[in-house]
């Protein structure tokens, strides 16, 4: 269904009288309700007096003369001066002339070397100890060779050819073996302990 000259003035007639986007898919034929109400967004017809129904139903109804109050307009406000705003700083922008947000500024390049984690000091030396000694003997797959069954722990930096993952049979209902759980999963009290 193309939109020819003579459907949208047939669409735009019907709008204004206030018409439904149903009724007037239904008037054009070969057309959804949807595809209407796209259309008059597109044309700008979108603010129109009535909210739907015919015309009769979009005239307002006049209030008898008896009730009508005095009209009175109230002394205009004085203007307020208006604040002095500093000048906005123009965003900087990267090389295709897109600003560059607070949040795009926290994202390290490939082959950045990452900040120090936080989580490494709380780990304990013999957890680490253990580790070290699993990842010598891992399998040390990619990302493409993981199932199930393998110990998903990331190794090394994923912006560098020297990046795998452990592949050791991984702990019951874990997503890794059994040393790097014991890195990823540490029980509540002895994190609590650590906080105090």
């Amino acid at each position: 269904m193309s939109w020819t000259d003579e459907r949208v003035e047939t669409l735009k007639k019907m709008w204004g009288e206030g018409q439904s986007a149903s009724q007037i898919a239904k008037e054009l034929g070969g057309v959804t309700r949807n595809a209407v109400i796209g259309k008059v967004h597109r044309l700008g017809l979108s603010n129109r007096a009535g909210s739907g129904g015919s015309a009769a139903k979009a005239a307002p109804k006049e209030k008898p003369a008896a009730a009508a109050k005095p009209t009175t307009k109230p002394a205009p406000k004085p203007k307020a001066a208006p604040a002095s705003t500093p000048p906005k700083e123009e965003p900087e922008l990267d090389e295709n002339g897109i600003p560059i947000s607070a949040a795009r500024r926290a994202i390290i390049p490939a082959g950045q070397p990452l900040p120090p984690q936080p989580s490494a000091n709380e780990i304990s030396p013999e957890a680490l100890a253990k580790v070290s000694e699993v990842e010598k003997g891992a399998k040390r797959i990619s990302l493409m060779e993981l199932t199930e069954k393998t110990c998903k722990w990331p190794v090394g930096d994923p912006a560098t050819d020297d990046f795998w993952f452990c592949g050791l049979a991984v702990q019951q209902g874990k997503p890794y073996c059994e040393a790097h759980v014991g890195v990823a999963f540490q029980p509540m009290s002895s994190r609590r302990d650590r906080r105090r």
